[in-house]
């Protein structure tokens, strides 16, 4: 087996890159996992809100396009599997079923399935169009993540949009701006390869 790199093709991902094997998938979809984990440990509180800003959107994110909507939505559902069975590794060091932001990672499951597919159709490789992808998830993260925290923490509508969307716009935007540098970047790394 070889271990110089593959030549980008449509159709793949960042990950496919890599010469395939089982330990290869089983290694990045774990690696995912934890990189999300500790991603989540950056963490600002926000005043009114029991959701925080930190860096666990935007790892998953990267890694659903990194990674395809297969890898990166069992990268994520063991994040959130083993987050729920205890592991502190959620937002702040969290773990079970009980927090109000949990519905966040619900929406990660399917934002990074929406990212990956749309990132093995090329959305990753110019700076426009990975914007696009990365807004998009965040927008499924949000369409999950609003309604259950208004539901766990008995707010209204309103109230869940005001403490759990508006605060983090500016950082969602950010992240997308961060993303159009460096997923494209890698693309053209491994096309002067």
């Amino acid at each position: 087996m070889s271990t110089a790199a593959v030549p980008a093709r449509s159709g793949q991902v960042l990950a496919d890159l890599i010469p395939s094997s089982r330990v290869r998938d089983v290694a990045l979809v774990a690696g995912g996992a934890v990189l999300t984990g500790l991603a989540a440990q950056i963490a600002l509180p926000v005043p009114g809100s029991p959701v925080p800003v930190t860096g666990q959107t935007f790892a998953a994110l990267l890694v659903g396009t990194s990674l395809g909507a297969r890898r990166g939505l069992l990268s994520l559902a063991l994040y959130a599997l083993v987050g729920m069975a205890g592991v502190p590794w959620f937002a702040e060091g969290g773990s079970g079923t009980g927090a109000p932001s949990l519905g966040y990672v619900f929406g990660m499951l399917l934002a990074v399935t929406v990212v990956g597919a749309l990132a093995r159709r090329g959305a990753d490789r110019s700076m426009l169009r990975t914007a696009g992808t990365i807004l998009l998830g965040e927008a499924v993260i949000y369409a999950v993540g609003v309604p259950y925290l208004a539901l766990a923490a008995d707010m209204s509508l309103t109230a869940a949009i005001a403490a759990g969307l508006t605060p983090f716009l500016i950082g969602d935007a950010l992240k997308a701006a961060l993303a159009m540098g460096v997923l494209p970047t890698a693309w053209k790394l491994v096309g002067k390869r």
